[in-house]
C-alpha cells in the first residue's frame, strides 16, 4: 500500500511538473510587447517579422506621427498601454523624461559616445537632414544647395515638408536652421516656410517629390534613399551651410505592461544583426561602433555637419513651436 502512494504521488508530482513547463511555455509564446513608432508601415512591416522569429516574442505596433505617440503616452500615464517608443525624434523623449524608465541595454559599451546624448532615452539609429529633388522638374543648376537656397521665388509651392507642430523630423529641421544661424534663424526659416506645401505625415514628403507632386522635399537620409535606390527620378543634396546628424530614438515606457519583453526588444534593435540589418536594407545609419555603413551613403566626414544640442532644442519646443504656429497662419499655409 505504502509502494502504491509513493508512487501515485510521484504520478502528480511529474504530471504537474510538466503542466508547469507547458504553462511556461505557453506564456512565453503568448507575451508580447507593445510598440508605439512613427517609424514608416514599410520599416515596421520588415523589423516586426524579424524580431518575432529570433526572440520568440509577439510584437504589437501603433504607427502614428511622433507628437501623437507623446500625446498617447502622456494621456495613458496612469494606466500604461505602451512597453516601448520605437524611433520618433530626440526632442520629444528628452522633453517627456517623465515618461520614461532609465534602461542600460546589453550591448550599451558598443554603442558610439557621440550618439549618447539622451536623458532617459536611448539612441536607435543614425538620422541626417536632407534635401530629395526631383530631377525631372529641376536641372542642376536649379537644385537648392543650401537652406537659404530653399527660399528661391521659383521654388513657391514646389517644396514639401511635414509639419513642425506634429514631425519630430520637421522640428528638427527647424532647429537646424535656427542652429545654423543663429539671431537670423527666424528671418531665414521665414523664407523658407513661405515656399512649403505642409504635409501631415513625413513619411509622405519623399514620395510626393518621386511621383512629380513637389520638387523638392525635407526629410530624413533613410526615407530618401529608398527612392533613389528604387530608381526614382530623384536625388539627395546635402545641404552645404550645415546640417544636423543625429540619432532618433527608442524609450522605455514606466510601468509599461510588460517590462521584461519591452527590454528584449530594445536589446534586439540594438544588437549588431538590427542594425546592420537597418544600413543595408533600410539605409539608416548605425548607431554602433561595429555597425557597417551603406556603401550608397557618404562618409559622414564629407557631410557638413552642426553639433545640435537636444536639451537646448527640447527646451525650446514649446516657444519654437508656437513662433512656427504664427508664421503658419500669417503666412496662410
Amino acid at each position: 500500500m505504502k509502494g502504491k502512494v509513493l508512487v501515485i504521488l510521484l504520478v502528480l508530482v511529474v504530471s504537474f511538473s510538466v503542466f508547469a513547463a507547458g504553462k511556461a511555455e505557453a506564456s512565453a509564446e503568448n507575451q508580447s510587447v507593445v510598440l508605439y513608432s512613427a517609424h514608416t508601415q514599410e520599416i515596421i512591416d520588415a523589423l516586426v517579422p524579424r524580431f518575432e522569429a529570433a526572440t520568440g516574442l509577439k510584437a504589437e505596433v501603433v504607427k502614428m506621427g511622433s507628437s501623437d505617440v507623446i500625446a498617447r503616452v502622456k494621456a495613458e500615464k496612469g494606466n500604461p498601454q505602451c512597453d516601448v517608443i520605437w524611433s520618433i525624434g530626440g526632442e520629444q523623449l528628452e522633453a517627456n523624461g517623465d515618461l520614461l524608465q532609465n534602461y542600460e541595454p546589453k550591448d550599451w559599451d558598443k554603442v558610439e559616445d557621440v550618439f549618447k546624448v539622451g536623458h532617459g532615452w536611448l539612441p536607435y539609429t543614425g538620422m541626417v537632414m536632407v534635401f530629395i529633388v526631383n530631377t525631372d522638374m529641376l536641372s542642376e543648376s536649379e537644385m537648392p544647395k543650401s537652406w537659404k537656397d530653399l527660399s528661391d521665388p521659383k521654388l513657391k509651392g514646389l517644396i514639401s515638408s511635414a509639419r513642425a507642430d506634429k514631425s519630430g523630423s520637421s522640428y528638427m529641421q527647424l532647429a537646424t536652421v535656427l542652429n545654423v544661424y543663429k539671431d537670423k534663424g527666424w528671418d531665414v526659416y521665414k523664407s523658407i516656410l513661405g515656399n512649403f506645401v505642409l504635409s501631415g505625415s513625413s513619411s509622405a514628403v519623399s514620395r510626393f517629390v518621386n511621383d512629380g507632386e513637389a520638387a523638392v522635399g525635407l526629410t530624413l537620409e533613410d526615407n530618401a534613399l529608398r527612392y533613389v535606390a528604387g530608381g526614382g527620378p530623384v536625388k539627395i543634396i546635402y545641404p552645404s551651410d550645415g546640417t544636423t546628424a543625429a540619432p532618433d530614438g527608442i524609450a522605455l515606457v514606466k510601468d509599461g505592461p510588460n517590462a521584461d519583453a519591452a527590454k528584449i526588444f530594445i536589446d534586439w534593435a540594438l544588437s549588431k544583426e538590427t542594425q546592420d540589418f537597418l544600413v543595408e536594407e533600410m539605409g539608416r545609419r548605425p548607431v554602433r561602433s561595429d555597425g557597417a555603413v551603406s556603401s550608397e551613403l557618404p562618409a559622414m566626414g564629407d557631410i557638413k555637419t552642426v553639433p545640435y544640442d537636444f536639451a537646448w532644442s527640447a527646451g525650446s519646443k514649446k516657444e519654437f513651436v508656437a513662433k512656427w504656429t504664427e508664421i503658419v497662419q500669417e503666412l496662410g499655409l
